[in-house]
Formats: C-alpha cells, sequence, structure tokens
C-alpha cells in the first residue's frame, strides 16, 4: 500500500456551535452511572462560568486534537469560557500548531501492520495516522522560532506566544489554531513538559546548532508564573480534561501560594474527565476528593466524570455554550500580566 492511500481521508473537527446537547445533559441528569455525573459537572461548569470573580484553567493530556476536538478548546478561548491553558506539549505543538502549518491528522486503523507503518513513516495514535515527514517540518519550525528569539531562559508561556507571533506573521495555514487564539485573546498556555514533544525535537536543534548561544525553557518559571496568576485573580476554577503533569501542575499551584506566604484559597470548582482509574494510586485517576486532603481542590462543586473525552467534553462545552453564561464573562487578558 502506498503513503496516499493511507493518508486520505483527514480527520474533521466537532463544532460544538452546530447542536445543543442541552436537551441530551438534561436526560443525563435523570439517568445514573456517568450520564448522571455529566449532568452534574455541566452544570458545576456553568456556575463557573456565571461566578464572574472566578478564572478557569483548562488541563488538556492525552491526544486530543488529533482526535477531532480541536474546535471544541478554540471556541472555548473565543468565547471567554477559559482564561488559562495547561497541556501536554503534544496537543500543542505536534497537534494544533501543526495543522496551524497547513497538515493533517488522517483517520487509520488500529488493525494494522506497523512495521509497514514505519516503513512508510507514517505514524499511528490509535486510529489516526500522522505523517512523519510533516512531523520533521513542525520541528523545524519550532528551531526557527528559537533562532529568531535573544538566548535566555524562556517559560513554555513566552514560547508558546512567540509561536502565536510566527502563525500571525507567516498567516494561518488551516481555519483555526488554539495557540494563535490564545495569543490573539491574551490566553495564556502552560506546557510543564516542553521538550516531551516536537519542541524537544526542535530545541535539540537549536542548541544544537547555536552552542552555547541558545534559549532554555525554565519549568520553575512556568510553575511560578501560572503560580502568579492565582495570587493576582480572586477564585479559580478547574476543568481538566485527563490527568497527567497538567492536571498536577494546575492544581498545585494552591500549594505553592501557601509556601510563599500569600496564601490563597483552593480551587473553588473542579471537574475532570479520565478514564483512569483511581484504585492503583496514580496520578490521572485520583479523585478530587482526595485533591481536597492536599489543599487543593474544595469539595462543594467538584464532579469526576470517567468517560472518555471525545464522548463526554463536546457534551459539556457544547452544553455551557448554548445555556449562553459565557456571554457575561469578560475576557481575563491573563496574558497581560506578564507584557512588561
Amino acid at each position: 500500500m502506498k503513503k496516499q492511500d493511507l493518508l486520505r481521508k483527514a480527520i474533521e473537527h466537532i463544532d460544538i456551535k452546530s447542536f445543543d446537547a442541552r436537551p441530551i445533559i438534561n436526560g443525563y441528569a435523570l439517568m445514573a452511572f456517568q450520564a448522571r455525573n455529566l449532568a452534574t459537572a455541566a452544570d458545576v461548569f456553568s456556575r463557573m462560568l456565571a461566578d464572574h470573580d472566578c478564572k478557569i484553567i483548562l488541563t488538556l493530556a492525552g491526544s486530543l486534537f488529533s482526535a477531532g476536538l480541536k474546535h471544541t478548546v478554540a471556541d472555548m478561548v473565543d468565547h471567554n469560557m477559559v482564561d488559562v491553558i495547561v497541556s501536554s506539549g503534544a496537543i500543542i505543538v505536534d497537534q494544533d500548531f501543526f495543522e496551524a502549518l497547513g497538515f493533517r491528522h488522517y483517520m487509520g486503523s488500529p488493525f494494522v501492520d506497523d512495521r509497514a507503518l514505519q516503513e512508510l513513516a507514517i505514524d499511528r495514535i490509535y486510529d489516526t495516522y500522522i505523517d512523519e515527514d510533516e512531523l520533521r517540518i513542525c520541528d523545524m519550525a519550532i528551531a526557527e522560532i528559537a533562532d529568531t528569539l535573544t538566548p535566555r531562559p524562556y517559560s513554555s508561556r513566552e514560547f508558546i506566544h512567540a509561536m502565536g507571533v510566527y502563525l500571525e506573521r507567516e498567516r494561518l495555514k488551516t481555519q483555526r489554531s488554539l495557540v494563535y487564539s490564545a495569543y490573539k485573546k491574551g490566553v495564556p498556555i502552560f506546557v510543564p513538559a516542553f521538550s516531551d514533544c516536537s519542541a524537544g525535537f526542535g530545541l535539540v536543534y537549536h542548541q544544537w546548532q547555536r552552542k552555547g548561544t541558545h534559549l532554555t525553557i525554565d519549568s520553575v518559571r512556568d510553575f511560578r508564573e501560572l503560580t502568579e496568576i492565582k495570587l493576582a485573580v480572586k477564585d479559580t476554577g478547574v476543568v481538566m480534561v485527563g490527568g497527567g503533569v497538567p492536571k498536577n501542575f494546575a492544581q498545585d499551584v494552591v500549594v505553592a501560594t501557601d509556601i510563599l506566604g500569600e496564601e490563597k484559597p483552593m480551587h473553588k470548582y473542579a471537574i475532570q474527565l479520565t478514564v483512569a482509574d483511581e484504585r492503583d494510586g496514580g496520578l490521572s485517576g485520583s479523585t478530587l476528593k482526595e485533591a481536597c486532603s492536599w489543599g487543593k481542590v474544595d469539595l462543594k462543586y467538584e464532579q469526576m466524570v470517567f468517560g472518555e473525552a471525545t464522548v463526554t467534553f463536546p457534551l459539556l462545552v457544547s452544553d455551557a455554550y448554548h445555556r449562553g453564561a459565557w456571554k457575561n464573562r469578560a475576557p481575563a487578558n491573563l496574558s497581560g500580566l506578564f507584557m512588561k
């Protein structure tokens, strides 16, 4: 089979504005198990959006944008439904920035000869294919951006802002981009493990070529900047899709304010959508009630939803979009805290 035969049908991103999930969520509220949990989470999210003293932190982990959820998050940014984003690197770089350069993810199958894919330079994410040759172009675009910046330590937020500048200069080659929307709206994006994606390959190349006159990514500065945001606002809520480093990073800022002697309240609202299990003690499945024991999450408005994000997340956001509480939220422009 030829490469072009496999990379034929592109993944399309779902449009949460094109359908009204409220009747589904209302029906789920009268059911049981995860249906009722999702309905409760929808109520918590709408309450979060209606609380004008609350700034919303969205955390993203997993292969979400390659699966068709990019426009869902971009709509959240464009409609003032999120104020800060903490993400894994692959979502922001390998998936969003990658598509902003004009590339696509393609429908595939998990029932395939992966050795044959490797020979064709096709990477697989379960039932999704990516052209490795195009990913290398993405890697080099990151190196190109790094080469234009003054050699010094940068937070991931600063570097992702520079990615937005790059997309504005070079012009978007796709309909939507979270990196670009966040850049225009003043929504800071943090990627605590920034080198764990295409950014890492591009920055390794940049450092190898520059030998001593290169930039670095300062993960402690990431933590400090997100803590500064927590210090600057009255209340916070978290919407967590998946778990991992982004989940812990967003929760830890509450403890960080205490360590600094500037104690701020726990996250007032919290939702997590996950397929992970809590029984092995792992972070991704640990409950929000458990997070309360660490002083991170209040328990009055919290809800775990155990379900796969391509199913649960669009319903949650569509419900909130059509309820309309976001219409009375002003852009927070928290990126402005760092623009001096």
